[in-house]
């Protein structure tokens, strides 16, 4: 059966934002892992674990159910409780904040640069206090946040730091993988992302007080594996100490991630090569600003996000719908946390938001995954055009 071109199954669309590459090699080793009579907590995820520390460079690697599950988790085992405050982006996917108020914590909103989306350094700095426990910097669509800085803050302030790579596996920093500078990584493996196992995530560390307590903290507390239970004494015989979560990782998602580990680096050039040509052809557009060029060899191009400038004579919203109307879906990322009814009430801010405010209004989301052709990045480039000449003459 041909796939359809469009998830919401739209026979007008003839861009999708994004497409999963799922190729016949996953599907076998998801169907192999299917014909297995361990289906959890198996020898697919200690792989895909042992691979994804070899990828990364991190001590070690705890594979989970979500990158959500994997924030949560990582607060936790850094002690995050009620009366905390950890700061986070204001533009950023709501995960970042609901982990936070998970732990019971407050969520601190930070301000982002224009340049590249990232979390402002100056302004962590003007949203710590005396309640301050964590940084959570999110490389935002693929490019890595200045960890230089945000790791000199962190020390002069005895701050834990938390990375959010839920967009950035690939990213690298000063040679370094990004999710092995704070105390832990978390990665997402969501259909959109760079890999996905349909739904999981992967949590990075180096510390093996960190890397024991999420093992466990998974596994609903649980202080043995699903094998060891089996094959050493009693399969009842465990302890639980701390509180734990059902946030396993499974062998089917495992066995996929493994798979699609094996051609990271090739997908991630091709998201690189669709973004150069982007470039190539949107740069000359007037009112339009593109990604930052900053380092873009060690940029994962999770998303291509452009803004759309007012002397474009264009809004955002009108460009979205525009596009929308030729068969072109796109997006934004994010919605300012700041602008959410439960985020008013649950979360604060000591600083100013005007940057976040003002993105929000010009930042849209192009089409971006491996597998885009030319012709449809052409079908892009040129809608955008139309539609600035358009306005541009009336």
């Amino acid at each position: 059966m041909k796939k359809k071109l469009d998830a919401f199954n739209d026979k007008k669309i003839k861009v999708p934002f994004v497409v999963p590459t799922i190729n016949s090699s996953d599907k076998k080793e998801v169907a192999s892992a299917l014909s297995s009579n361990l289906l959890t907590d198996g020898p697919n995820l200690r792989k895909f674990e042992k691979n994804f520390s070899r990828l990364t460079k991190s001590k070690f690697s705890i594979g989970v159910s979500n990158a959500t599950s994997a924030l949560i988790l990582s607060l936790k085992s850094l002690g995050i409780s009620k009366n905390d405050e950890v700061i986070i982006p204001n533009i950023t996917f709501v995960a970042t904040a609901n982990a936070v108020l998970s732990c019971g914590a407050t969520p601190i909103l930070a301000d982002v640069n224009y340049d590249d989306l990232n979390i402002s350094t100056n302004s962590i700095e003007e949203n710590i206090s005396k309640k301050t426990k964590a940084i959570i910097p999110v490389h935002f669509a693929g490019r890595s946040c200045n960890m230089q800085k945000i790791m000199s803050i962190a020390k002069k302030n005895n701050l834990k730091i938390v990375e959010d790579c839920a967009h950035s596996l690939g990213t690298y920093y000063k040679k370094k993988h990004v999710g092995t500078f704070g105390d832990t990584g978390c990665f997402s493996f969501y259909p959109t992302k760079n890999l996905t196992t349909f739904e999981g995530g992967m949590v990075t560390c180096k510390s093996n007080s960190i890397a024991k307590h999420i093992q466990k903290a998974r596994n609903h507390g649980i202080d043995k594996s699903l094998q060891d239970r089996f094959t050493k004494g009693y399969p009842w015989e465990f302890d639980i100490q701390n509180f734990g979560y059902n946030y396993r990782l499974d062998e089917i998602r495992s066995a996929l991630g493994n798979n699609q580990l094996k051609r990271l680096k090739n997908m991630n050039s091709d998201r690189r090569t669709a973004a150069k040509y982007y470039d190539s052809k949107l740069k000359d557009l007037y009112g339009i600003t593109l990604p930052s060029q900053t380092d873009t060899s060690k940029n994962s191009w999770h998303l291509y996000v452009i803004k759309i400038q007012k002397t474009s004579k264009t809004s955002r919203n009108s460009l979205f719908n525009f596009l929308l109307s030729r068969g072109i879906r796109t997006s934004v990322h994010y919605k300012p946390l700041n602008l959410f009814t439960i985020y008013k009430k649950t979360a604060k801010t000591y600083s100013s938001l005007n940057i976040s405010k003002k993105l929000y209004d010009e930042i849209l989301s192009l089409p971006m995954f491996p597998g885009i052709s030319r012709k449809q990045q052409n079908l892009v480039v040129a809608a955008i055009k139309e539609k600035l000449d358009h306005n541009r003459n009336e």
